[in-house]
């Protein structure tokens, strides 16, 4: 058996093989009996066979290095053979080089942008979409469709909760959400319902005891319903006073000279309040306004104040009757939210999942 003049460079990067370099027989070594072996790399089977001879194993070094993803080239000149590995892929592809922002010259591209991106905050957005994605892979299956209709009607629920909608907008702001970005995260949320809800069971006796435990709750204070417009001066609250009273529409008004900006988009309307929601000069005009009469100016902490009552709610004690609906839903979505946390672990489970900042 004659040795190779030639050499073997070998440079890989993160690629870790142990071979014996070779299969160069010279003439006449047939003698030698060869025995057929498998050649597997990263649990793949190679279609080229290693072999045994004399105790010595010659495993076919081209075939295992581009299994493992390198390059293998043969360098007349230096009579070398070459084996490099690939260069690692963008995620972004050809792209992920554009640049998007520079300093003094010096360009700042997209694949930076995706890599920090993906160090501060990518190992959770990740979960994120695994999960929603897992959440429509089950929904699909069991056929549950979310129709524009089923998220109009949810938004229409959650506006119920808040006395007013101006209630309602300021704790989209609070949240640091529009009605857009609500509109785009209930049907996740009416999926995962309409999924898990199948393992919730209340009783009629859960809501009675809800309500009793409650009552204070469901009881309706006295309220009013009131729009006003909020300006600075006396003397705007005057001129204001005075157009209304020559027919001009409150709501136009309101948006064009108010400046509660909690309230002006919706006509300076606020909705239903009782007793100790608003500041007293407020409260003590709004209460003793008839529905449809005008009030004002009237003068608190933030200025000069035009109220219109649009309607007015007697003190009312609750039945259990007319809230039975009401607390059944309240309890159905609590229970959701209690028993989701452990059936999405329960899905993915039962899911191939594929996290590689999973460790990051």
């Amino acid at each position: 058996m004659s040795r190779s003049k030639g050499n073997i460079l070998f440079r890989r990067v993160g690629v870790t093989a142990l071979v014996v370099a070779g299969m160069t027989l010279a003439a006449g070594a047939g003698a030698y009996a060869a025995t057929k072996m498998t050649l597997i790399v990263n649990g793949q089977k190679s279609t080229v066979e290693p072999v045994s001879i004399k105790g010595v194993t010659y495993v076919p070094i081209r075939a295992a290095a581009e299994m493992l993803g390198a390059n293998v080239n043969f360098n007349a000149s230096s009579n070398s053979v070459i084996i490099a590995s690939r260069p690692e892929k963008s995620p972004l592809g050809d792209g992920g080089n554009e640049a998007i922002g520079s300093v003094n010259g010096v360009s700042i591209t997209k694949n930076q942008l995706y890599d920090t991106m993906a160090a501060v905050g990518g190992k959770q957005m990740l979960d994120n979409l695994i999960q929603e994605e897992l959440v429509k892979q089950e929904a699909k299956k069991k056929g549950i469709v979310i129709t524009d209709q089923d998220v109009e009607a949810e938004i229409a629920k959650i506006k119920k909760r808040f006395p007013s909608e101006s209630d309602f907008q300021t704790a989209l702001q609070q949240a640091g959400m529009t009605l857009e970005d609500l509109k785009k995260q209930t049907p996740m949320q009416l999926r995962i319902r309409k999924l898990v809800e199948p393992r919730v069971k209340v009783t009629d006796e859960d809501v009675k005891q809800y309500f009793e435990a409650n009552r204070a709750m469901f009881d309706q204070p006295e309220q009013v319903k009131a729009s006003h417009i909020l300006v600075a001066t006396k003397a705007e609250a005057d001129e204001i006073m005075k157009q209304l009273k020559g027919g001009a529409d409150f709501a136009k008004l309101a948006k064009d000279k108010s400046i509660d900006t909690g309230s002006k988009n919706a006509g300076g309307d606020l909705g239903f309040f009782g007793r100790g929601e608003m500041v007293a000069e407020f409260e003590k005009a709004a209460f003793s306004l008839k529905v449809g009469e005008l009030g004002g100016p009237i003068k608190s902490q933030f200025g000069y104040h035009i109220i219109k009552v649009s309607d007015h709610k007697a003190a009312k004690a609750a039945t259990l009757e007319e809230k039975k609906a009401e607390i059944r839903e309240q309890l159905i979505s609590q229970k959701v939210a209690e028993l989701s946390p452990a059936w999405l672990e329960e899905l993915k489970s039962k899911a191939q999942i594929t996290n590689t900042l999973k460790g990051n």
